[in-house]
């Protein structure tokens, strides 16, 4: 990172987006937060983010906030639909961001998925893909979509989410098996050790409180070091 880059940050306005905008701005790091409405654009704006507005699934809004004269070093995404959405964006939404990042020239793309996606659908249980099935193969798609693009890439599978305070406990792994829960706060500090890791470059890796695990199968924890 230098003075002159910033990261881009889709997916801000709640959730694990919002924990990385803070997470981000405490380091004191450069941050541009691309949001769909103004409803939480004053709270970012009060901790030293730039707000940006604009629609995911609209290409036009996508490219008019990150084509411009200032150099993103990363794109952070953390977007996904709500159950009352017409059009989820975890496809169509994550689909523009990344062509728009091609165009853009940046670093690296760090995408937010989950745990179920791609080959860790062995994790999820049988209830798990009836409800998010559909979901999770949205994602795929993105994920897919992300590492064909030719971008440096990190894309990191969350388990399950709980919104509690940071326990320090959150690990990665390359195992698609593993599964559990993770707090959004750890999410968020993992997802800011990747932004100049080397080793996370061109890696997927699950995500989850190694005190949260489901079941006890063991595996071995990636290292950003």
């Amino acid at each position: 990172m230098t003075s002159a880059s910033y990261i881009f940050l889709a997916g801000a306005s709640r959730g694990v987006g919002r924990e990385i905008a803070q997470y981000l701005t405490a380091q004191q790091l450069k941050v541009r937060a691309f949001l769909r409405t103004t409803a939480v654009a004053s709270e970012l704006e009060k901790i030293g983010i730039e707000v940006v507005l604009g629609d995911a699934l609209n290409i036009e809004d996508v490219e008019r906030a990150m084509l411009t004269d200032e150099r993103i070093h990363t794109v952070i995404s953390t977007i996904g639909g709500l159950p009352s959405d017409v059009e989820r964006p975890d496809y169509p939404g994550n689909k523009n961001l990344i062509d728009a990042a091609v165009k853009a020239g940046v670093q690296k793309f760090i995408l937010v998925s989950s745990i179920g996606a791609g080959n860790s659908v062995v994790a999820a249980s049988p209830q798990v893909l009836a409800v998010l099935g559909k979901v999770l193969a949205e994602k795929d798609k993105a994920e897919q979509h992300l590492i064909a693009s030719g971008l440096t890439y990190t894309i990191i599978r969350p388990g399950g989410l709980k919104s509690e305070p940071a326990t320090g406990n959150g690990v990665l792994t390359e195992d698609p098996h593993i599964i559990g829960s993770i707090n959004r706060a750890d999410v968020a500090q993992l997802v800011g050790r990747c932004l100049n890791s080397e080793r996370a470059n061109n890696k997927i890796l699950s995500a989850i409180d190694r005190n949260m695990q489901f079941g006890q199968r063991e595996f071995a924890e990636f290292t950003l070091e």
